[in-house]
């Protein structure tokens, strides 16, 4: 396994280009397969998550070329059974769910795997199943699930944290071809649920309100083939800006969409970052002083859970005491051990991060647990003093093309070495 050695210190400067969202491209991948014509998805990063997509494409019987962030996808014949062994890998596989209901009526698919971050059951993606009709068991670790036709009807999709993006992603896609109309209530409302609305909608669908907590979908009886461009990664791009502030840098992000990030910019400025922005384009630079700020998860529009970990590393450079809560997931504070390897003062009461900021960090060897902690940790490191070593970077690799490249070009001493 790989990892990556950092030494830190140098302010980032220049301009980085942002990739295509990994969120959006794994459920647009998924929802190529609701029609048998070929489908083009462009802009897509070059991430393990999305290679291990197109293999369980292929593995349902598509055809599937990939060639420099351009996808093609025909589905023409596919067979609607999940295979254990690629599902397992990751949990953004059972937005196939959806699809195969939606194209066959039936749908056999692994249990899906992913980041060890915290109870992320997949009971409302079953109970949105079940509202459009379908009878679904799991049996030996497969979800099984068939109906006659699905049919519209309601559907409520709130949990106890807050609504679920890929149940929203696979009911919306079943819907658009299911029989009458399906509304779903305390839907997601996250820009790669808008983004496939919008995709959907070219090949045909018929669905309004994404975006918004109710969306409406009107079946038809069939799709077709479209081309569609996979929106800026939005979580990338907040790592970025959060990278370019930790090491004191002046960096510009190309290709980004300022407003879907309103939420982490809001207290960004809090915290006394500098931050310009264009309609396509953020710059990012710090003033002398930081501020401590508190900050608490929440779905869209709120904080993103999946920048938690990397506002906690600029925290720890603000002096003063900050209070970090997650709502969404519990067990997202595993990347806390490894900050405090590198001299990081945060204790843990309930759902809630106490950072201490202002003291230096320190560098020493880490391990990734997730893919958003092992991108704090990386951020830790290009902010600390001495050198870094970020063990398990399989995690980043699924989620950030190119990161090392990246930072090199942005002058960050970074490499990738094999480690433990």
């Amino acid at each position: 396994m790989d990892c990556l050695v950092i030494k830190g210190g140098t302010p980032l400067k220049g301009e980085v280009r942002i990739s295509g969202a990994k969120n959006a491209a794994l459920p647009l991948m998924a929802a190529t397969l609701l029609t048998k014509e070929e489908c083009v998805l462009r802009n897509l990063p070059d991430l393990s998550d999305v290679r291990f997509m197109a293999r369980i494409l292929k593995s349902l019987g598509a055809e599937v070329q990939m060639n420099r962030g351009t996808l093609r996808v025909r589905a023409a014949n596919i067979e609607g059974y999940g295979d254990y062994d690629l599902i397992r890998k990751m949990r953004g596989s059972i937005c196939i769910l959806g699809p195969l209901m939606g194209r066959l009526n039936k749908a056999k698919v692994s249990m899906p795997g992913g980041c060890v971050i915290g109870a992320r059951p997949i009971d409302l993606h079953l109970k949105g199943m079940r509202d459009l009709g379908a009878s679904v068991r799991i049996e030996a670790g497969y979800v099984h699930a068939r109906a006659k036709r699905l049919t519209g009807g309601e559907c409520f999709l709130g949990g106890r944290c807050g609504p679920t993006v890929l149940g929203t992603a696979n009911v919306m896609m079943a819907a658009t071809l299911a029989n009458g109309t399906t509304v779903i209530q305390s839907a997601a409302c996250e820009p790669e649920i808008t983004d496939l609305a919008t995709f959907l909608n070219t090949m045909g669908a018929k669905i309004s309100g994404a975006g918004s907590p109710t969306i409406t979908i009107h079946g038809v009886r069939r799709l077709q083939g479209a081309e569609h461009r996979v929106i800026p990664d939005r979580i990338e791009a907040a790592t970025y800006a959060l990278a370019g502030a930790v090491t004191g840098g002046d960096l510009t992000l190309r290709h980004c969409q300022p407003g879907d990030l309103s939420a982490v910019l809001e207290k960004m400025r809090e915290a006394g970052v500098r931050l310009d922005t264009g309609r396509n384009s953020l710059r990012v630079r710090t003033t002398k002083q930081l501020n401590s700020v508190d900050i608490t998860t929440m779905p869209h529009a709120g904080f993103p859970t999946d920048v938690q970990a990397q506002m906690m590393v600029l925290m720890l450079q603000s002096p003063g005491i900050s209070i970090i809560t997650e709502r969404i997931f519990e067990s997202r504070f595993m990347h806390v051990n490894e900050l405090a390897r590198m001299g990081a003062d945060i204790s843990i009461e309930g759902p809630s991060a106490i950072v201490k900021g202002g003291q230096p960090l320190s560098g020493a060897d880490v391990m990734a647990s997730d893919l958003r902690a092992s991108a704090a940790l990386v951020l830790a490191g290009l902010a600390a003093r001495g050198t870094t070593r970020v063990n398990r970077v399989y995690h980043i690799d699924r989620g950030y093309e190119n990161i090392d490249g990246k930072l090199r070009a942005l002058g960050a001493n970074i490499s990738r070495e094999p480690g433990q």
